[in-house]
């Protein structure tokens, strides 16, 4: 039986079952002393019961072979003699035959073996979904020397049962690239859909896209995306929001609920990359009283919070592999159970998720799951970062003086000229550097106008200190073709500065450079800004990078009095 379970690890643990039948061989000649083993396979990957009356005259062809004992050595169609083959096919019933001459003919035996000490081993490997139906056939030679012919039972038998796990490794695999091919054609004719979404006819060419409630901008890139968005909102197609940290992702995933037909159920958001993957899952699908330590009662999950309604989930590009098949269940299915929990629950839920992540490459490198990307792909938007957007500057920046405004009490305005001065800025952190930048000079200014001199590039811009200085190498945030910044950061800096850089296919928390450390506690809270700025005000990522918790980094924060502007 060791000869099985090896087989049934080879198999049951390769992505291609056929590829690994030469491994399989070997170990039916290593193990148990099976000679020639070889498996064929009908020559248009049907069955013999499709052929009908013409079974006899269908021609396998040799997928996997081994020569005297060793694998990876591929044969000729003698390693299976055709009338030996095409009787399996046909009857579908395994064979024992010693008469190798009389019966079906001289088989290709090592030279200067006689084949009367030998005996052929044929079994088929059956359609088990459409039987009698049969695939192939799998055959090995026993040497009869020795006594030998007293294990052909045994022999057979085994061979019986790797048989009828490679069919069952083969149609699960068909089925997976059958379900694979469905969603790619259902994501390409989304994709399509939203493509034409924004291709106006020749009366509406010039005619702009209603306004989105918070969303400020009137650049051609961001027209674009709204156009885009009043295309999808209404369907209950799942959205991909991709685009480099800072351009503004929560804020389009509540537009697209505020426009969809659910637009009066709840908008409940979950920021994977906050979470490990044990608390994502309790988060995400809730638990039962007793189900771990602390489970002091039943606590239900976001999934079940969001039902009928739009769940968001952002970073999904940080998800674990062991969750990610978690995940997918739900999103094929409709249903799970709480952590803890044997009741099956279903929820009706439009699911929209967000990356800065190069998804494509993290299924290339087997990082992210391919089922998964084809979930939660179907119809991608691509969110512009500020530099591509430059005409959207005086209106962010307007509107954020206005934000601060009305939560500190005050009446500040900005002159055009550091308007100017501001859009002159390349803004790698995006919106959400703009943002950080206009409440920082807010607070800092002392008149009720705020001109080019107060503008933080005239004495120390941290933005652009954190860029010059970053050291990490590779392409822009996510993958999505942007250009590096070779621009000086305000327009007049001399150095070029790079662009704030995540690996695409690998953690977040291995790109950027190590943040320098604090050498006095009067550095703590400089330390500390200097991570949130590089994290893009995310406190998960922030925490990655000073190998802190996201709670940890949360009371830093507080201690520090370091307001966190959330855009």
């Amino acid at each position: 039986m060791d000869a099985l379970c090896e087989a049934a690890k080879i198999l049951t643990g390769a992505g291609d079952p056929i590829a690994a039948m030469p491994s399989v061989l070997g170990v039916l000649s290593s193990f148990m002393g099976l000679r020639l083993g070889a498996l064929a396979l009908l020559q248009d990957g049907g069955t013999a019961s499709d052929k009908g009356a013409n079974a006899a005259a269908v021609n396998p062809y040799v997928v996997a072979a081994t020569a005297a004992g060793t694998t990876n050595n591929p044969m000729n169609c003698r390693a299976i003699p055709h009338a030996v083959a095409r009787h399996v096919l046909r009857s579908g019933v395994a064979l024992v035959s010693r008469d190798l001459v009389g019966e079906f003919g001289v088989a290709a035996l090592p030279p200067g073996a006689r084949h009367e000490n030998y005996a052929l081993l044929a079994v088929p490997i059956r359609d088990q979904a459409h039987s009698p139906f049969v695939l192939g056939v799998l055959c090995a030679y026993r040497d009869l020397t020795g006594g030998a012919a007293r294990f052909l039972d045994t022999d057979l038998r085994v061979m019986q049962m790797i048989a009828a796990i490679l069919e069952q490794s083969i149609r699960f695999r068909r089925l997976v690239a059958r379900d694979r091919d469905r969603l790619m054609q259902e994501a390409r004719a989304a994709i399509h859909a939203a493509a034409d979404a924004v291709i106006l006819a020749p009366a509406e060419a010039n005619a702009q896209p209603e306004p989105i409630a918070d969303i400020i901008g009137d650049s051609p890139a961001i027209r674009k995306v709204i156009a885009q968005i009043r295309k999808v909102a209404p369907t209950q197609a799942p959205i991909l929001l991709r685009g480099e940290s800072g351009t503004g992702k929560e804020l389009f995933a509540r537009a697209i609920h505020s426009l969809s037909d659910r637009r009066a159920r709840p908008f409940v958001k979950v920021n994977c990359a906050a979470l490990s993957a044990s608390l994502l899952e309790s988060e995400l699908f809730g638990h039962e009283k007793g189900a771990f330590t602390g489970a002091l009662a039943q606590k239900k999950g976001r999934f079940e919070l969001a039902d009928t309604g739009t769940l968001f989930l952002d970073e999904i590009g940080e998800i674990s592999p062991e969750f990610q098949a978690k995940l997918l269940r739900i999103l094929q299915e409709g249903e799970f159970e709480r952590v803890g929990g044997s009741k099956t629950l279903r929820v009706d839920v439009r699911l929209v998720t967000a990356t800065n992540r190069d998804l494509e490459r993290a299924v290339a490198s087997g990082a992210f799951r391919a089922d998964l990307y084809f979930r939660i792909c179907v119809v991608p938007i691509m969110l512009p970062p500020l530099r591509e957007r430059r005409d959207d500057i005086r209106a962010l920046a307007t509107g954020f003086l206005e934000r601060f405004n009305k939560r500190n009490g005050m009446d500040k305005r900005i002159s055009d000229a550091a308007l100017a001065q501001l859009s002159a800025c390349n803004f790698p952190g995006n919106v959400r550097e703009l943002e950080n930048c206009v409440s920082r000079v807010a607070a800092l200014s002392s008149g009720t106008v705020i001109g080019p001199d107060d503008l933080a590039c005239n004495a120390q811009c941290l933005s652009a200190d954190l860029w010059r200085l970053q050291t990490g190498e590779g392409s822009p945030v996510g993958g999505l073709g942007a250009s590096p910044l070779s621009l000086p950061v305000l327009g007049r800096r001399p150095d070029p500065v790079p662009e704030p850089m995540v690996a695409p296919a690998a953690p977040v928390a291995a790109a950027p450079a190590p943040v320098r450390p604090a050498a006095a506690p009067g550095d703590e809270r400089a330390a500390l800004v200097d991570a949130m700025e590089r994290a893009g005000w995310v406190q998960a990522k922030a925490a990655r990078l000073l190998g802190m918790t996201p709670r940890q980094i949360g009371y830093a924060l507080k201690k520090h009095n370091i307001q966190v502007e959330k855009f």
